[in-house]
């Protein structure tokens, strides 16, 4: 059965799954929902988008995706609030990102109203899919991959965009313990750091799999040259709270720049909380940690909003962060979430409707 919405031609699944599943109890990104949009660049353009049911996909094994890794991809959350209206939570930031990652990536960009009518599109086929449980949501994933053939070490000719969902729980339970990385790097200077780019994530995952097995859940990765300025934690921005003090450094060609990392600063200087964006030296996280004036650290992005960190560990020293009955990261995340699911005002604009 085929329809219309917003332009897009709907290519509706034969059946179901949504009844095989358990609602409570969702893993982060593991079910999928019955749909997803499917748009391909052919020709020298890109061609109509379509929905259509969620299934596998066929790639000739000299995909330039499996050789080159052109590679990039979004993550973005959909909300139900009481009154069954859907909300998306600055829509817009994901789809610029996305063309800046893909111009990284000699990419084709994408044009907005492929983005935008076919998100709304898709989410409208599978609106019931998304949870109204507290602390879940339907996680989007939209992404492009190079499709076309050849060997050649040279940008594709052929692309796919793209956008899957999956009704998801919390990405994060409880606060984790990071490692300060001395030897490997996130990114690089003139590289792609600033991109969502899928290698960037691979090359995170052993060096993460070394601090797993040191006993830590996470790594805290610092510049690529001397190795003394924090940057990042895991795959999340981090935010690190001395005194009263909330600093994050500032993005770069290193450093993503994250739609949940803006939010905080904008809405920590508009509840008059100090905010600073400039470089972290781990001199100054080791110092702060030893005089007690270290309070906080959290990573901060879309799966898990805010990820609040218990301490960490660095040159065979471990420190523990303070217990704190009021923390920035448990009033910014709930400001932020209720802002996102529309159970208060929204001064910044942020919310989006899907209608």
């Amino acid at each position: 059965m085929s329809a219309i919405i917003n332009n897009i031609e709907i290519i509706k699944a034969k059946s179901t799954k949504i009844n095989d599943v358990d609602f409570d109890n969702l893993k982060f990104g593991s079910v999928f929902s019955d749909h997803m949009l499917v748009c391909n660049y052919e020709n020298g353009k890109w061609q109509a988008p379509k929905v259509t049911p969620y299934e596998p996909i066929t790639l000739d094994p000299s995909a330039k995706i499996f050789h080159y890794g052109q590679s990039i991809f979004e993550g973005m959350k959909a909300y139900k609030d009481a009154d069954e209206k859907v909300w998306l939570f600055r829509p817009l930031d994901n789809f610029n990102r996305l063309n800046i990652s893909a111009k990284r990536l000699a990419i084709p960009e994408l044009p907005e109203n492929y983005f935008m009518e076919g998100l709304k599109a898709l989410l409208e086929v599978d609106s019931d899919w998304i949870p109204k449980n507290e602390g879940s949501s339907l996680y989007i994933r939209p992404f492009i991959f190079a499709s076309g053939n050849g060997f050649h070490a040279s940008p594709a000719d052929a692309y796919k965009f793209i956008i899957c969902t999956a009704p998801s729980g919390a990405y994060f339970s409880g606060k984790v313990k990071v490692l300060i990385e001395e030897k490997y790097s996130r990114s690089a200077n003139g590289g792609v750091g600033f991109a969502k780019a899928g290698g960037n994530y691979a090359g995170q995952f052993y060096p993460t799999q070394l601090a797993i097995e040191k006993g830590y859940q996470q790594v805290i990765w610092t510049d690529d040259n001397t190795h003394e300025y924090i940057e990042e934690a895991g795959a999340m921005n981090i935010f690190v709270r001395i005194n009263d003090t909330l600093i994050t450094g500032p993005t770069s060609d290193r450093i993503l720049d994250g739609i949940t990392r803006k939010s905080i600063i904008q809405l920590a200087e508009a509840e008059n909380i100090p905010v600073e964006v400039r470089k972290i030296t781990v001199k100054e996280v080791v110092e702060a940690a030893k005089n007690g004036s270290l309070k906080e650290m959290f990573g901060a992005g879309t799966a898990a909003v805010i990820s609040p960190i218990s301490g960490f560990g660095f040159k065979d020293e471990d420190f523990d962060l303070p217990e704190l009955e009021d923390t920035y990261a448990s009033y910014l995340k709930k400001r932020i979430t209720d802002i996102q699911t529309n159970k208060t005002e929204d001064p910044f604009a942020w919310r989006y409707e899907v209608k």
